[in-house]
């Protein structure tokens, strides 16, 4: 962490214990512990949350289950968070985490595909959390904003929206991962249904209304 980092953590309302303590095992148990949201990013999400104050959110990509935990806790009752995982060996730590927390009620954890389960469910979400396989962002673009999932006025966050800075290189032919957030990133901004900024923080967060 450079001085800068160290700064704007000093200065930002400080990491919740059992955030901390998810955080500690996630790098411990985890081989690629990068993909935790972490505390800034964390307190962002949660800030984001109370701002718009949303009844019902999605999440794509639970993870560990820590930008969930943070979202859950500026959520208002009765909201509630309808987060998707495809890999199942990540169930038992997140939920574990869920279950200690005060807020993890408002959370129910889906093993399976968001693209396969969630139009399903007939319900609208107020904000959308993407953060899972990055070689389906344009997929649940397409899956969002042609199906009745959300809103006018419904708010969509994707994550890792610069890539490490890959997006503004020059591409290589079998990069699936930098191509389909370059592609997801050109439907945005093309989209005359929706308005965006994209937010440099961390790896970067495309931030999407929809009008």
């Amino acid at each position: 962490m450079d001085a800068l980092e160290r700064y704007i953590e000093t200065f930002s309302s400080p990491e919740d214990e059992l955030l901390r303590e998810l955080d500690r095992q996630t790098h411990l148990r985890m081989i690629q512990p990068r993909m935790i949201s972490g505390h800034i990013q964390g307190r962002l999400l949660e800030m984001i949350v109370r701002m718009f104050r949303p009844q019902n959110i999605l999440e794509i990509g639970t993870f560990t289950g820590y930008s969930a935990l943070c979202m859950a806790t500026g959520l208002d009752e009765p909201g509630y968070i309808d987060t998707f995982e495809t890999d199942d060996e990540l169930q038992e730590l997140a939920q574990s985490f869920f279950d200690r927390s005060k807020h993890g009620h408002k959370i129910r954890m889906h093993i399976g595909s968001a693209l396969e389960i969630a139009p399903k469910r007939g319900i609208q979400y107020d904000l959308v959390f993407i953060d899972g396989d990055k070689r389906e962002y344009p997929a649940y673009y397409d899956m969002l904003l042609d199906t009745p999932l959300i809103h006018s006025g419904s708010i969509i966050l994707a994550d890792n929206i610069l890539w490490y800075g890959k997006i503004t290189e020059p591409i290589q032919h079998n990069d699936r991962h930098t191509q389909a957030i370059a592609d997801f990133n050109r439907m945005v901004r093309d989209d005359e249904r929706v308005e965006n900024v994209i937010l440099p923080i961390r790896d970067g967060l495309n931030l999407i209304r929809v009008k």
